[in-house]
């Protein structure tokens, strides 16, 4: 069979790299939960929101206050936009 790599990763994509690096011999873990394409879609656009906000330099400010915002903050929420409401 013909691989065509699109940039993409599917979820049979991810299962056929977990079957290679079983160990010889083994079958490869069940597993019961699928996996969360969508989530994934969305981790993924924050970070590309985030860098383009990195390269724009309004990465340290809140997108509705223009405040800064804090170290503390982006060390615990990478793709944090927005100052916490209290």
């Amino acid at each position: 069979m013909e691989s065509v790599d699109d940039g993409e990763t599917s979820a049979v994509d991810f299962e056929v790299v977990q079957a290679s690096q079983a160990a010889p011999g083994s079958q490869p873990a069940a597993t019961s939960d699928p996996i969360d394409l969508d989530g994934i879609a969305r981790d993924l656009a924050d970070v590309e929101f985030a860098l383009a906000r990195l390269d724009a330099g309004t990465y340290w400010q809140c997108e509705e206050t223009g405040q800064a915002l804090s170290d503390e903050l982006m060390e615990s929420n990478p793709v944090a936009r927005r100052l916490p409401t209290s």
